[in-house]
């Protein structure tokens, strides 16, 4: 099959990135290596290497999501699935540096909303890989939490010259160990005391709908339902 041009530019970017950043000098060296027109790259990624930056984030979740697909998880856990996909969507990104170097690009005022946005889609992916079924308010803090644990396992994994990514591995599994905890004070809670004080509040929180997923409209998801 073919290299698509989008494809072609993604590949070529990369040895430009380490250098350079996402910027507009490596997407016009990458236009250059790939030998695409201009006019074509810059209608398939309008932004540039910003476009190109996201581009690269997605492909790694696609990766993520084919490996949990290969994968059988019947036997783990339910926290290790999730530190299992996790784990895969780091592995599914081969540069270091353009991760590091996206992780600077989406920490600039003018693309935070970007970068938040694609942490946010990966966690989502993670959540949905692994056959998340909930359709209240815990597809959002499920999605949130994960987020967090994600962004902050990112950062961590940066710095980490440890051998085989083991010290990165470890500060993952505490933070999944973290998240549990608090699922587990959630249900406590919700069944305790607190549970009956708060009923009224969690009652308006059990009617939010998860956003649905569309396939016959520009972006795939409408608003939620309420």
């Amino acid at each position: 099959m073919s290299q698509t041009a989008s494809d072609a530019l993604l590949d070529a970017i990369l040895m430009h990135v380490a250098f350079d950043g996402w910027s507009r000098t490596s997407f016009d060296a990458a236009v250059a290596d790939a030998g695409v027109d201009p006019v074509v790259a810059d209608a398939l990624f309008p932004r540039g290497a910003v476009d190109l930056a996201v581009a690269y984030h997605k492909q790694g979740d696609q990766v993520m999501i084919r490996q949990i697909a290969a994968t059988d998880l019947s036997d783990m856990r339910f926290r290790d699935r999730v530190t299992f996909a996790v784990r895969a969507r780091l592995e599914a990104a081969e540069d270091r540096e353009a991760v590091r170097r996206g992780t600077t690009l989406f920490a600039l005022p003018q693309y935070a909303a970007d970068g938040a946005k694609l942490i946010w889609g990966t966690s989502d992916a993670i959540w949905t890989a692994l056959g998340d079924t909930s359709d209240d308010f815990n597809w959002y803090t499920k999605r949130a939490t994960l987020s967090g644990v994600y962004s902050a396992t990112v950062l961590f994994w940066l710095g980490d010259d440890s051998l085989g990514s083991e010290d990165t591995w470890a500060f993952l599994d505490r933070r999944i160990e973290n998240v549990m905890q608090f699922e587990k004070f959630k249900a406590q809670a919700k069944s305790g005391p607190l549970g009956r004080v708060m009923a009224g509040p969690l009652s308006l929180l059990e009617r939010v709908r998860p956003p649905v997923r569309r396939t016959d409209i520009p972006g795939g998801i409408t608003p939620p339902q309420n």
